[in-house]
């Protein structure tokens, strides 16, 4: 397993489009989704609240342009844009907590950053598609589901997929990040960075999310880590989120993560919510998210 960090010394030259739409993410309007989202939304103990999310989802995506679909038995809510030709880049997030819990960073700061980023994107990126899945907390149950479903489709197809889990934890004190038990990596013990995981079928993707990160958002440290030789298969830890179904197809697809409970002590637990979330991380991680789908468009053009 590899690590690596953005830097100076893996910038590009900045499309001043891009900076553009990046500007118009607000940290307001992402904490607003987040506390719109952060109440317990189980698809069995909570199954009102969870079907309330989903056609909530549902009709933000419809708002910003987007045609949608309530996908699969368990309700994944898909939204794509009117006009596609070609493969798609697609942007995922589950919307599901576990029981009891409001799920403020597990996985509402995702979902904000992928509705941050699909508003961002609206009339703009005809090549983006987003999806929030459901019952990734019954062992990515929705995401599986997902996967089959658009591989059976002629159209569209996706050449990647950048999948959100836990974004919105961040502390700039030490000791404040820990490490998976027996994964042989050294990752910094202040957890103030965004982690970005990809397998050996999506090397290029991480390139292109750290050169990004170099070029538009210096100040956000990102490190990467790259899982070689199929050692996914030998640690669980690295199999835990909606990625591990379009890894299984070999689907070039990220994890992008704030780490979990290796940083947030309320993972799992009632005391997730809103006001412990660091909204400037949030901003500055969902406008790198705009600035990687839209340089990758950039570059299928050229």
């Amino acid at each position: 397993m590899l690590t690596k960090r953005a830097s100076a010394r893996l910038a590009r030259t900045p499309v001043p489009e891009i900076a553009n739409v990046m500007a118009t993410v607000s940290a307001a309007d992402l904490r607003a989704r987040v506390e719109r989202l952060s109440v317990p939304r189980h698809y069995i103990t909570e199954s009102d609240e969870n079907e309330r999310a989903a056609l909530w989802l549902a009709a933000q995506f419809q708002s910003w342009g987007y045609e949608v679909e309530l996908q699969g038995h368990w309700r994944n809510v898909v939204a794509f844009p009117k006009k596609i030709s070609g493969p798609v880049t697609l942007v995922g997030a589950h919307y599901d907590s576990v029981g009891g819990c409001p799920g403020a960073d597990d996985n509402a700061s995702a979902v904000a950053a992928m509705l941050g980023c699909a508003r961002a994107c609206s009339g703009r990126a005809a090549q983006v598609g987003f999806v929030a899945f459901n019952r990734e907390e019954d062992g990515l149950l929705g995401s599986q589901d997902f996967v089959e479903w658009i591989e059976s489709r002629h159209e569209p197809k996706v050449a990647r997929a950048h999948v959100l889990e836990m974004v919105g934890f961040a502390s700039d004190k030490p000791g404040t990040q820990q490490i998976p038990g027996g994964l042989p990596i050294k990752i910094p013990d202040t957890g103030n960075f965004l982690g970005v995981l990809v397998n050996k079928d999506s090397n290029d993707l991480l390139d292109d999310v750290l050169a990004c990160a170099s070029t538009y958002s210096p100040k956000l440290p990102v490190i990467g880590l790259r899982v070689t030789l199929g050692l996914e298969r030998h640690f669980p830890v690295l199999l835990r989120s909606d990625h591990a179904p379009f890894w299984a197809r070999r689907i070039p697809a990220t994890m992008w993560t704030d780490t979990s409970e290796f940083r947030n002590p309320f993972y799992h637990q009632p005391g997730d919510k809103p006001h412990t979330l660091n909204y400037d991380f949030l901003r500055a991680v969902t406008q790198l998210l705009v600035a990687c789908v839209l340089e990758e468009l950039e570059t299928e053009k050229s």
